[in-house]
């Protein structure tokens, strides 16, 4: 029997496993390591979503790395509004600084393009982008995505931090609108 799961008024069933998700962060922690050996890296995770993802990536970074965060909106219920409100800004200088951004989900990339827009004024050595979900045929931006755990398609999705209107960020695993 599948599991199903009611958030607000929509029904979700089991898309991705906690173990399917742990294998890639450590995969892609891996890959991110490599690049970032004997640098301090200044991780940028992007709330809400992103917060179980940076935990559990930043675990598996051995070195010397910062973490922050930065908050942006741009959902409304299941759909995208196309424009994106800075809530919370960074208070880290960047110049000169190893950045990696790091994304619950790229899909469209518009959230991502503000966020790059914003950081790369402020002169980092580098800045990357790094996500546990990408929607490559939902994404209509040029900037690079770097560092990709999973590529998904163009569902709705919650849990390990995807909420629908809030709920459903507690989830371990990932769920698919049924």
């Amino acid at each position: 029997m599948i599991k199903k799961i009611q958030l607000h008024d929509k029904t979700f069933v089991p898309f991705m496993g906690s173990e399917q998700i742990q294998s890639a962060i450590e995969n892609l922690g891996k890959r991110i390591q490599k690049d970032y050996q004997g640098k301090n890296p200044l991780f940028i995770g992007v709330l809400n979503g992103s917060f179980l993802f940076v935990a559990d990536l930043v675990r598996t970074f051995e070195g010397d790395c910062e973490v922050s965060f930065i908050k942006m909106a741009s959902y409304e219920g299941t759909a995208t509004t196309g424009t994106v409100t800075e809530l919370i800004g960074l208070k880290e200088n960047i110049k000169d600084r190893h950045v990696v951004i790091l994304e619950d989900i790229v899909d469209t990339g518009t959230t991502l393009e503000k966020i790059y827009q914003e950081l790369i004024k402020d002169q980092p050595a580098s800045l990357e982008i790094a996500t546990l979900l990408f929607k490559p045929k939902a994404y209509q931006k040029e900037i690079p995505v770097k560092y990709v755990a999973l590529e998904v398609g163009n569902e709705f999705l919650v849990g390990y931090g995807l909420d629908y209107d809030g709920l459903g960020r507690n989830l371990k695993d990932i769920y698919i609108i049924h």
